[in-house]
């Protein structure tokens, strides 16, 4: 499965293809689905340009991106602390949704998360839980009683050095170890982006590709907007499997 990841928290200034406004989500989305992508995360945006988890913000842009894509393609928004920092706070906006994504990503190592992924549960949202590389995600993780109800690991390689994000990659899937308790979406960032999809296509695991992750193509090029790093990851997705025996 290929995931979009269509803005992150980047903004116009790191480039003018940055989609904010959920008109701009929805066209993105569009473009990368029929590019190839399978699956949608997106980061709504308050008035002021930034991360917002406001019913308001949440339920235009998965309002404007559901009504834009082909039924069946799911979307997704981030619960990230840097939205909402009090956990409470993340739970009471999440409680307050209006528009329910399909998911929500929950960065395990953040103070509060089991209470967010718990509260996104109750409301029968999928929860994709974030361990990222270099925290203790992957053990407070394992360690959460309600371990087998998410609807995948987002493995998060935050390694951005293009010559070591694969090892980071294998020892961030060492610390999940050998029989993880939901599929794994294996992702890297920046420096790290192509060859952490390099490393999940090999695997045969998930991935995602996107403005979020990086900026540019393989050969370091400029995307030009989400479907064009989509297409070249389903390049690449392609001939991995055409040497598969």
């Amino acid at each position: 499965m290929l995931q979009v990841c269509l803005n992150g928290v980047r903004s116009r200034g790191e480039g003018r293809h940055i989609p904010v406004s959920p008109a701009e989500l929805a066209a993105e989305a569009v473009r990368a689905v029929e590019a190839g992508a399978e699956d949608v995360h997106l980061h709504p945006r308050g008035a002021d340009g930034r991360d917002s988890l406001e019913p308001g913000a949440v339920g235009e842009a998965v309002g404007a991106v559901r009504a834009a894509v082909p039924e069946g393609v799911r979307v997704g928004v981030t619960t990230g602390a840097w939205a909402a920092p009090d956990p409470q706070e993340r739970v009471g906006l999440i409680r307050s949704w209006t528009v329910l994504p399909d998911h929500a990503s929950v960065n395990w190592h953040e103070e509060g998360a089991e209470t967010v992924a718990d509260a996104l549960l109750e409301r029968g949202i999928g929860v994709e839980a974030g361990v990222w590389s270099g925290t203790d995600g992957a053990r407070r993780f394992r360690a959460w009683p309600s371990v087998h109800r998410v609807l995948r690991v987002l493995a998060e390689v935050t390694d951005t050095d293009p010559t070591t994000a694969t090892a980071t990659a294998t020892a961030l899937l060492r610390e999940l170890g050998d029989d993880p308790p939901a599929p794994l979406l294996l992702h890297g960032e920046d420096g790290g982006a192509w060859p952490v999809l390099h490393a999940a296509t090999t695997l045969g695991l998930a991935t995602r590709i996107g403005l979020e992750d990086t900026l540019t193509l393989p050969d370091g090029s400029p995307a030009t907007d989400n479907a064009h790093l989509v297409r070249a990851a389903r390049r690449i997705m392609e001939e991995h499997r055409a040497r598969r025996p």
